[in-house]
């Protein structure tokens, strides 16, 4: 059996658990999606939204991409995030990096990773220009990257804010919060890093006035 026919294995395995356990789990998943939350995830594989918050299947939407970024010309991003908020009304937006995130540290060095790469990382090392006097500070190479894992974390959640999608629901709906977190690959809990409550006052040269 190859490894792409054990995924397909182990899917009829899990399917049938999950009739047995209970009957009516395909049909109600079918008929309904109402999740609380949108998470804006890495796309690490050590880092499965599900898995590391015991979700189950319906109660959480997922957008992951390298280094769990919120880059506002992302029309994938912008059309996850907008779908979540304008149409399955989530209450909370979950911006969650991990501790050890190869994007961060790839940012981190002068290296050529061609093209594509090299531009979805620049947005990685705006962050550290931006907060270069407290990384420097830090002598600890794996602190120093810890840290821009929050710092990320933390400029991402305030790009959301940035956006008409998420003032908008401020200003009609005072939702949804956004949240900043961090999952440690080592002990697998997740720390909060950055939080702003819906209608969290931000930087006027960012506010819509018109919405």
């Amino acid at each position: 059996m190859t490894s792409y026919e054990k995924l397909l294995s182990d899917n009829k395995t899990w399917a049938n658990k999950q009739v047995e356990n209970d009957p009516e789990f395909f049909k109600r998943l079918s008929a309904l999606q109402t999740p609380e939350f949108l998470w804006i995830g890495c796309s690490d594989s050590r880092v499965p939204a599900d898995k590391i918050t015991g979700t189950q299947p319906g109660e959480i939407f997922v957008h992951r991409n390298i280094a769990n970024m919120v880059i506002h010309t992302d029309v994938n991003l912008l059309s996850v995030l907008d779908f979540a908020v304008n149409h399955l009304k989530v209450k909370h937006v979950i911006v969650c990096g991990h501790y050890g995130c190869g994007g961060i540290k790839a940012a981190m060095t002068n290296h050529d990773y061609k093209y594509v790469l090299n531009m979805w990382l620049r947005n990685i090392k705006d962050v550290y220009r931006l907060h270069r006097e407290e990384l420097m500070a830090i002598t600890n190479e794996e602190r120093r990257a810890d840290r821009l894992v929050e710092l990320n974390v933390k400029e991402q959640v305030m790009h959301l804010s940035k956006t008409s999608i998420i003032q908008r629901a401020w200003q009609n709906e005072q939702r949804p919060h956004l949240h900043g977190w961090v999952y440690g690959l080592k002990d697998g809990l997740i720390k909060p890093v950055f939080e702003m409550e819906a209608g969290t006052p931000i930087d006027p040269l960012y506010e819509y006035d018109d919405l």
